[in-house]
């Protein structure tokens, strides 16, 4: 008769293996956020210019520079904030580096706490640090994890937050400007275009997270028609007060 354990420990039968979506890459959050914010800052500015009473023209050309100026400051921000932050792990990393050569039992010893820690009896947690500790690259790799939270090989690359922000924000930008360039010539369908344009990024956006699609998806599409409305009415009055 097996035991419980024994019952535990053995692979079932129907057992799948399982996978993880990637977290810690470095385009999610710049991909995803640039197309937010190229569809709500466009669509505002379009809105803010045309509440002013400016003519079509004015419109479009307000969308294009927003899209031109708003894709290269979202690349040139994602770039520098991503290499200063890899800049950073870097140089902490070069002090753990010199650390492990100049105190190595020391090292050794803070490791084998953090084993302590979480749990692990003093004596394994010991023999643990000493073997994590015999190849140099190995135990920078596990002081990284331990005391800086970040894994070495895995960095976030400026390059790809840099290109992933460009595009995303360039296509968020350009879906306000399309009913105009195809012949629109009124607000009215870069405004419905824009909104479900949002509804779609925010229903995208739920299959990577816990929220249903429609509430991602309805949340981000009220947000993005409240600024829209806010910056209307802003145009409408600065316009009033120039004219």
């Amino acid at each position: 008769m097996t035991s419980a354990l024994e019952e535990t420990q053995a692979p079932g039968a129907d057992a799948e293996p399982h996978g993880h979506r990637d977290v810690s890459g470095g385009w999610l959050r710049p991909a995803v956020f640039g197309a937010m914010d190229g569809l709500v800052s466009n669509l505002g500015l379009m809105t803010g210019v045309a509440g002013s009473s400016a003519s079509q023209q004015a419109v479009v050309i307000a969308g294009l520079a927003g899209l031109a100026a708003g894709a290269f400051s979202m690349a040139a921000g994602e770039y520098t904030s991503v290499a200063s932050q890899r800049e950073l792990v870097q140089a902490e990393l070069d002090v753990e580096r010199r650390e492990l050569r100049r105190n190595p039992r020391d090292e050794m010893r803070e490791l084998a706490a953090a084993y302590e820690a979480r749990g692990v009896e003093p004596e394994l947690a010991a023999q643990v640090a000493e073997q994590m500790s015999r190849d140099p690259e190995q135990a920078l790799d596990v002081h990284a994890r331990e005391e800086l939270g970040v894994d070495p090989g895995d960095l976030p690359s400026p390059t790809v937050a840099a290109v992933s922000s460009f595009g995303s924000f360039s296509v968020g930008a350009a879906v306000p400007v399309l009913p105009y360039l195809f012949g629109a010539g009124a607000l009215w369908p870069a405004v419905v275009v824009a909104l479900l344009g949002l509804f779609l990024c925010g229903a995208v956006v739920a299959r990577v997270t816990a929220r249903s699609w429609w509430y991602s998806g309805l949340r981000q599409m009220l947000l993005g028609g409240a600024a829209a409305a806010v910056t209307y009415a802003l145009g409408t009055v600065f316009g009033v007060a120039v004219g």
